[in-house]
């Protein structure tokens, strides 16, 4: 697993389910008192980590209910993206960014707008992905928004981010008019050399997400 995640940071072996099964049986055994305390404990496993288990677990007790739809965790959630600095960690604070979404969308949208034009290939990412699984929730003008400024970049990530986030069944016909509207090569090239094939910006594709 550890090579198959380029990671510097070694696994004791325990899948990632499991890990979250024995956080939340431990959350639920001896709860934090409040946020502060959760926070903390975050960031005691997240920063002093020695194996990726330990930071699986400080993103399951983000999950927790008493975390969810916290504004005040956006400043730990960038810290967790930036410095967990790979796909299974941001991927995963995605669907916390999701939650915040339907409980500010109005500030979180001016964060994931932020991020979608950092420096940081983690945070783009993240606010391409951020609405995931949101369904008919999905703030579509939001999405083509952060997808943009990304529109020409080369990394497999955002790539891939790119066409993970069209892959959403909600709002296509909107989506249709923006691929249209934009630099149809460039736009092709994006997402085509991300792999997801049903998200090419072919005449086909475009078809797809307007019928």
């Amino acid at each position: 697993m550890q090579a198959y995640m380029k990671s510097a940071m070694p696994y004791l072996g325990v899948r990632v389910p499991e890990v979250r099964r024995i956080t939340r049986a431990l959350a639920k055994a001896d709860p934090p008192a409040d946020l502060d305390s959760l926070e903390a404990a975050v960031l005691e496993l997240w920063d002093n980590a020695t194996y990726r288990e330990e930071r699986y677990a400080a993103a399951a007790l983000m999950g927790l209910p008493l975390a969810r739809g916290r504004l005040s965790l956006i400043p730990l959630y960038e810290h967790m993206a930036v410095t967990g600095a790979w796909w299974d960690h941001v991927d995963e604070i995605a669907h916390r960014i999701a939650d915040l979404h339907d409980a500010h969308p109005v500030e979180t949208a001016h964060d994931v707008r932020r991020w979608s034009t950092s420096q940081d290939m983690w945070l783009r990412r993240l606010s391409i992905i951020s609405q995931l699984g949101r369904r008919d929730r999905v703030d579509t003008e939001l999405l083509t928004q952060v997808i943009e400024p990304n529109m020409g970049d080369t990394e497999f990530f955002i790539r891939k981010a790119i066409g993970w986030a069209l892959r959403v069944r909600q709002g296509r016909a909107r989506l249709g008019a923006y691929i249209r509207g934009s630099p149809r090569r460039s736009a092709e090239r994006t997402v085509e050399a991300g792999g997801v094939e049903a998200c090419r910006m072919s005449t086909s594709a475009t078809n797809a997400l307007t019928s």
